[in-house]
């Protein structure tokens, strides 16, 4: 069943990045994107165990790294996930999330993720990055990734409890 899930959650991240990088760069709002490769990481640490969650975080963090148009120093994106997988698992305490946690675990996983994102990027001098842009990248992006929680994580935490009933909340 172990393998089955990590295909399933290799699958959901593949699948996530590929619209995530072709389509959905013709709706972006000044080039701010929804980052569902994120959705895919807090829907697994709301429902399995937290290592499962880490590391799905850090292998679809470093799997946006590196698609293509990427212009950044690699890692940075897996770090942030890591630690929104992090935060988000710490919601769940041996309980099924309401759906306004759910709602509010995803704002705050885009808060932080987007913004350690952008911070990292002042940091390494990313041109692409200023500190009178920060807010508003951050902002877009969470109210992107809140709007599209709706549709993404419903089915993948359904996927993610059939796969692993024994960590599944009640």
């Amino acid at each position: 069943m172990t393998y089955l899930r990590w295909l399933a959650a290799i699958a959901a991240v593949v699948v996530a990045l590929v619209v995530q990088v072709s389509l959905f760069p013709h709706l972006a709002w000044h080039g701010i994107v929804p980052n569902i490769c994120l959705l895919v990481v807090v829907a697994a640490a709301l429902t399995v165990e937290a290592p499962f969650a880490l590391v799905l975080g850090f292998v679809a963090g470093l799997t946006l790294d590196l698609a293509p148009p990427a212009d950044h120093v690699a890692g940075r994106w897996a770090l942030a996930f890591t630690i929104a997988a992090f935060l988000a698992a710490r919601v769940r305490q041996d309980q099924k999330p309401s759906a306004m946690a759910v709602v509010g675990t995803v704002a705050a996983a885009s808060f932080v993720a987007t913004s350690f994102f952008a911070l990292s990027g002042i940091l390494l001098d990313d041109p692409g990055m200023s500190v009178a842009g920060l807010l508003e990248v951050v902002l877009v992006a969470v109210v992107w990734d809140v709007l599209l929680t709706p549709f993404v994580l419903p089915p993948l935490m359904r996927l993610f409890t059939r796969l692993s009933p024994q960590w599944a909340t009640t």
